[in-house]
């Protein structure tokens, strides 16, 4: 094997394992999809929509629409989906409960977006001052990531600060 393809196959090896080992600290729950383009072959090109419910904030999920791609790359899992998603999350139990003191900003959740190098993320911000929860969603790329995002806000009730760490 030649010096330049060895290098290169150690780089995403590399690649691989360091996102094998990136963060995730909720799991996703596809809720529905819909079919947005047909393929001849593997599956559609769709938009899901999935549930995460915030692991350290016991009565809050939010709910990412966001595009995936099919054909055959996207049917074994080598398709790169687009960067846009959508956000939104809700109070979903009559009160919230915090399973721990929440940090000022932190990642609830990473997945992968394509098989190296693009994830989505779903950030969480404590606004201290109004008592509430904020949630982010974005995607990152190691080269050049998108500025596309959406942000939802869940309040907390008066009666519950939140737990700043």
């Amino acid at each position: 094997m030649k010096p330049q393809a060895r290098a290169l196959v150690g780089a995403i090896l590399s690649a691989v394992s360091l996102t094998a080992v990136l963060p995730q600290s909720a799991s996703a729950e596809e809720l529905a999809d819909v079919s947005t383009a047909f393929r001849w072959l593997g599956k559609n090109d769709r938009v899901v929509i999935e549930a995460y419910d915030d692991p350290k904030v016991v009565g809050v999920t939010c709910y990412v629409s966001r595009a995936r791609t099919g054909g055959v790359k996207g049917t074994v899992g080598l398709a790169e989906d687009k960067s846009e998603a959508s956000i939104a999350c809700r109070q979903v139990a009559p009160s919230l409960q915090f399973k721990d003191k929440l940090p000022v900003q932190e990642d609830v959740f990473s997945e992968r977006m394509s098989i190296l190098f693009k994830r989505l993320h779903v950030v969480r911000v404590v606004d201290a001052r109004r008592n509430t929860l904020v949630y982010l969603t974005y995607s990152d790329k190691l080269i050049d990531g998108s500025p596309m995002n959406a942000v939802t806000a869940v309040p907390v009730s008066p009666a519950t600060p939140i737990p700043v760490k």
